[in-house]
């Protein structure tokens, strides 16, 4: 009699597990299919190592009474949660199921999903929020309100503790796009995801604006006009595989280093194809990326905002085995200026850089900021100084390489060694001047030049005096500015010996609370 008491209560548990594997049940599972979308569970099976996850939580339910939820329930509340290894590494998880109550956030559905957060605080290892949820559960009112800002808190303080990375795989509006965009990195899928703060319907009614889904707040929208999505993936198997690939580049916590991978010196490692890549005419442009792969290890580029302000380029690689973060103008787009957007992009990739202590290389070459009232109506000034302030506070490594032109403020604020970088070089095309040369020629020599007998001759005379004296390397050079010019074959060599050069350095900033960021 025992023994099938026993036996019993160990059926009645594969029941309940079997109960919460298919969450809102069968039909909305082949609904969630039909969508072009996986499940909760599907997509953790994809992220992480075979057999490694460990659920918690799965038999949660909700607590609410009113509007007939007393008669409707499911185990889990809308929610998977547990932790597990992606390639051997300890990772926490999330994954809002649209089967049950559309993913809507409770009570109990919030508790589950501050648990593991505190967690990944505590044991020091990234969060991974896989989001598909059609926001807060109306029936639940004010409580459910309160568990998204108890997430929110959660985010605020994990920020710059452990990695926080959030995939966008279905709806996200109302108050559930605050928790993604106060974390690291946001993921898009491409038709099936969209992230707006008031849907269509509302904005239909208060704007009179006709607008879809998508567009409002698709992954091409956010991709490319509000920078708010760093990566738009086509489908819901490359957001995973761009999960995973990010984690390669980022340790596991704030007093972790990323992994390293081996690395073993094959023959030279000068890179002549650098030599010829700057243009002899100084207004041509060429391709940053072009510049970004003679340097580093072969395929280790993983760009970040690839399609948000295409006048920088920033992204992560590999020098020989080491994860860098890489920052650098764009002479292919606005010839590389700074404008509100590079500096905002810029700003926080050298942020999180910073926070994660991942070596910051700069690759310059910038002709200022970009004039106009549209720039400085919307705050290029508050904006432009976010840049200057992320690389004046940042502790980890930093070296600027200056290819061609570095003007004007846009100089400084690009990690010259006035604001603290460890090492400057430039190559032999380096221009570094308050301006470039014809305006600077039409300033100083303004009255000579009105004065001559052939105005166009004198001031193609003072455009070339101008270059000789000052768009070159050397006068920084001579005042150590420039801590030394190389030839651009040069730069990847360079370039490995500094920063092992630099791989203990340590700075002791101030006492204070924090800092005021320029917002």
């Amino acid at each position: 009699m025992i023994e099938n008491n026993a036996l019993s209560k160990i059926a009645e548990l594969q029941r309940k597990n079997t109960e919460a594997l298919l969450g809102g049940g069968k039909d909305r599972i082949e609904a969630q299919h039909n969508k072009g979308k996986l499940t909760a569970r599907e997509r953790i099976d994809l992220l992480m190592d075979a057999g490694s996850f460990e659920e918690i939580g799965k038999f949660v339910m909700h607590r609410s009474k009113d509007f007939g939820l007393d008669k409707e329930y499911y185990l889990g509340d809308g929610v998977v949660t547990g932790y597990g290894t992606v390639s051997g590494r300890l990772v926490y998880v999330f994954s809002q199921d649209f089967t049950v109550f559309g993913g809507s956030l409770s009570e109990t559905h919030a508790e589950k999903i501050i648990k593991i957060m505190d967690l990944a605080m505590k044991n020091g290892a990234p969060v991974i929020g896989l989001n598909d949820s059609g926001g807060a559960r109306i029936q639940e009112g004010v409580v459910s309100l309160g568990g998204y800002a108890d997430i929110f808190y959660r985010n605020t303080l994990a920020s710059g503790v452990v990695p926080q990375i959030s995939a966008v795989m279905g709806p996200c509006a109302g108050g559930a796009v605050y928790s993604p965009a106060i974390t690291d990195f946001i993921l898009m899928v491409e038709n099936t995801s969209y992230m707006f703060v008031t849907g269509p319907n509302v904005v239909k009614t208060v704007t009179h604006e006709n607008v879809t889904s998508e567009e409002l707040g698709g992954a091409s929208t956010h991709s490319t006009k509000s920078g708010v999505t760093h990566f738009s993936c086509a489908n819901e198997l490359e957001c995973i595989q761009y999960i995973k690939k990010l984690l390669s580049y980022i340790p596991q916590n704030c007093e972790d280093t990323a992994p390293v991978l081996p690395y073993e010196t094959v023959g030279d490692e000068m890179r002549a194809v650098l030599d010829t890549i700057i243009p002899e005419n100084p207004n041509q442009p060429y391709e940053m990326r072009e510049v970004i792969g003679g340097i580093i290890d072969e395929d280790s580029f993983f760009e970040v905002h690839k399609n948000f302000g295409e006048n920088i380029v920033v992204g992560f690689a590999r020098l020989a085995g080491r994860s860098i973060g890489i920052v650098g103008n764009q002479p292919a787009v606005l010839a590389g200026v700074l404008d509100i957007n590079a500096s905002t992009k810029a700003a926080r990739f050298v942020r999180f850089c910073d926070c994660f202590n991942i070596p910051l290389l700069v690759l310059e070459d910038v002709p200022g900021f970009l004039p106009g009232t549209d720039q400085e109506w919307r705050g290029i000034i508050s904006n432009g100084a976010k840049l200057l302030y992320a690389f004046c506070e940042a502790t980890v490594p930093r070296i600027t390489v200056i290819t061609r032109k570095a003007y004007g403020g846009a100089y400084d604020v690009m990690n010259s060694k006035h604001i603290g970088a460890d090492l400057n070089y430039a190559w032999p095309s380096a221009e570094i001047a308050v301006m470039g040369a014809q305006g600077a020629a039409e300033i100083i020599f303004k009255r000579e030049i009105a004065q001559a007998e052939d105005p166009e001759a004198k001031l193609a005379e003072k455009i070339a005096e101008y270059q000789r004296k000052f768009a070159t390397p050397y006068r920084a050079a001579h005042r150590g500015f420039i801590d030394e010019v190389i030839t651009p074959a040069q730069t990847r060599v360079k370039l490995i010996k500094a920063f092992r050069m630099l791989e203990n350095k340590v700075v002791n900033l101030p006492r204070k609370k924090h800092g005021n960021i320029p917002l």
